[in-house]
C-alpha cells in the first residue's frame, strides 16, 4: 500500500464527518448565498485544491452563469456567461457525466474567457454535474488540486456534495420565489387599500352634499318632485353604505378598528341588527323570523361591530333570497359558547364555494352577467370582527337552490 493510499484512508474518516456536518448545515439554511460560499469552501477543504466554484442553469437563457467560486467576487462571474455547446462546464450539463481533466489547457474546450476576465490560471480541474430528480440545476468544479492530480475517489467525494448542494438551492430558490410572491402580494394588497380610502375619503364630501339637498327637496317638495328626490336619496344612502364598508374593511386590515367589550346578551345584538335592516326585508316582503330560547345567553363583545357583522349577515341574506321568504335568526348555547345563526330559502352555495365566499371581493356570479349588487366585502368583514373577538364563522348549504345557514360561535361570557 502507497503512502498516498493509506493517507486517504486516514483522511477519509474526517471527510465522511464533515460531509455529514455540511448535510446538516445546508438543510438548516434557506439563504441562497450563505448557501453558495458554504458549498464552496467545503467542496475546497475537502478536495484539498485551491479553488471551487458553482455554475447553476439560466432558464430564461441557455446557458450557465457562475453563482459563487472561492475567493472570487460573484459580481464579476456573474458577468460571464459560460455556453453549454464548446465549454467543459456545459459539457458535463449536457452529458450528465462528471469530468477530470489533470491539464485542462490543452482541451479545446476550457473556456479561456473565465479565467482571463478573473485573472486565475487552471491547471487541473475536476467538475461533477448537480442533479436533483430527473434534472441537472448546475455544475460544481473544483480546481488546481495541491498535491498531485484529481482521482475518481475526488470526484465520488465531490459528487456526494453535489447532489446536497442541488437540493439545498433549490429549496432556497423555491424560498426566494416565495418571498418575491408574497412581497408582491403584499404590495398589491397596499395598493388596494390605499385606493379604497382615498376613495372613502374622497367621495364622503360630494355625497354628503348629494344626500343634504334630495333630503331638502325630499321634504320641502310634493307630488312627482318629491318622488324623484326620495330616489336620488335613497341611491345615495346606498352610496353611503358602501363607503361604509369599504372604510371598515381597510380599517380591519390594518387592525386599527377599535373594541369596546361588553357582557350583553346575544339575543340583543340579534335584535339590534335586525332593526337596522328591517326596512330593506319589507321592501322586499320579507320577514325575519326570531327563534330566541326563554333564556338569555351572554357574550362579552363589542355591541356595535358584533351588530354591524350580523348585519352584514342579514344583508346578504335579504339580497340573495326571494320576495316573500322567510329569514330565521336564532341563538342556543353550545357548551361553553354561543351559537348565533341567520337561515334563509335564497339561491344558495355551491359546496365548492363555502370557505371563498368570506374572501374579500369574491362574487360566486360571474362580474358580466351579476343579478345580485354588492361589492363582495360584507362578508369578509363580518368574518373578520368575529374572529377579531374570539369567535368563529362559516357558511353551510347543500347547493344551488337550497338556501344558506351562517353560523357564529362566540365564547360565553
Amino acid at each position: 500500500m502507497t503512502t498516498d493510499q493509506l493517507a486517504n484512508l486516514e483522511n477519509q474518516p474526517q471527510q465522511l464527518k464533515r460531509l455529514v456536518e455540511l448535510s446538516v448545515t445546508l438543510n438548516s439554511t434557506l439563504d441562497l448565498d450563505t448557501l453558495l460560499q458554504l458549498i464552496t469552501a467545503t467542496a475546497t477543504e475537502l478536495l484539498d485544491c485551491e479553488a471551487a466554484s458553482i455554475l447553476l442553469y439560466d432558464d430564461k437563457n441557455p446557458r450557465l452563469f457562475f453563482a459563487a467560486a472561492t475567493g472570487s467576487d460573484p459580481a464579476r462571474l456573474a458577468e460571464i456567461p459560460v455556453p453549454i455547446e464548446n465549454s467543459l462546464a456545459g459539457t458535463i450539463f449536457r452529458t450528465n457525466r462528471h469530468m477530470i481533466l489533470n491539464n485542462v489547457e490543452q482541451d479545446p474546450r476550457h473556456y479561456s474567457l473565465v479565467s482571463d476576465h478573473i485573472r486565475f490560471h487552471v491547471k487541473t480541474l475536476l467538475g461533477v454535474p448537480m442533479p436533483i430528480k430527473d434534472r441537472t440545476v448546475g455544475v460544481l468544479e473544483a480546481v488546481n488540486k495541491h498535491n498531485g492530480v484529481f482521482a475518481e475517489r475526488d470526484a465520488g467525494l465531490l459528487s456526494v456534495i453535489a447532489a446536497h448542494a442541488a437540493i439545498a438551492i433549490n429549496n432556497a430558490r423555491l424560498l426566494r420565489a416565495t418571498q418575491r410572491a408574497l412581497e408582491k402580494v403584499k404590495e398589491t394588497d397596499q395598493l388596494k387599500s390605499n385606493f379604497l380610502t382615498l376613495a372613502s375619503h374622497e367621495l364622503r364630501t360630494p355625497l354628503g352634499i348629494i344626500i343634504g339637498y334630495s333630503t331638502f327637496l325630499n321634504e320641502s317638495t310634493k307630488g312627482e318632485l318629491s318622488d324623484h328626490a326620495n330616489q336620488v336619496l335613497t341611491a345615495a344612502r346606498q352610496m353611503r353604505s358602501i363607503l361604509d364598508e369599504m372604510n371598515n374593511l381597510v380599517m380591519l386590515k390594518a387592525d386599527e378598528m377599535a373594541l369596546k367589550p361588553q357582557k350583553v346578551a346575544m339575543e340583543d345584538i340579534l335584535a339590534y341588527a335586525c332593526e337596522g335592516i328591517q326596512e330593506i326585508a319589507f321592501t322586499r316582503k320579507q320577514n325575519i323570523v326570531y327563534a330566541f330560547p326563554e333564556e338569555a345567553y351572554i357574550v362579552n363583545v363589542d355591541i356595535d361591530k358584533t351588530a354591524l357583522a350580523f348585519g352584514n349577515i342579514l344583508g346578504n341574506a335579504i339580497r340573495f333570497s326571494p320576495e316573500g321568504s322567510d329569514i330565521t335568526v336564532g341563538v342556543l348555547k353550545d357548551g361553553d359558547q354561543v351559537m348565533a345563526w341567520v337561515q334563509d330559502h335564497g339561491i344558495g352555495i355551491p359546496v365548492d364555494k363555502l370557505q371563498k365566499i368570506f374572501e374579500e371581493f369574491y362574487q360566486i356570479e360571474p362580474v358580466n352577467i351579476r343579478h345580485y349588487g354588492g361589492l363582495g366585502i360584507g362578508l369578509t368583514i363580518a368574518k373578520g370582527l368575529i374572529e377579531a373577538q374570539g369567535g368563529k364563522i362559516w357558511a353551510e348549504s347543500d347547493g344551488k337552490g337550497a338556501g344558506s345557514t351562517f353560523k357564529v360561535l362566540l365564547p360565553m361570557a
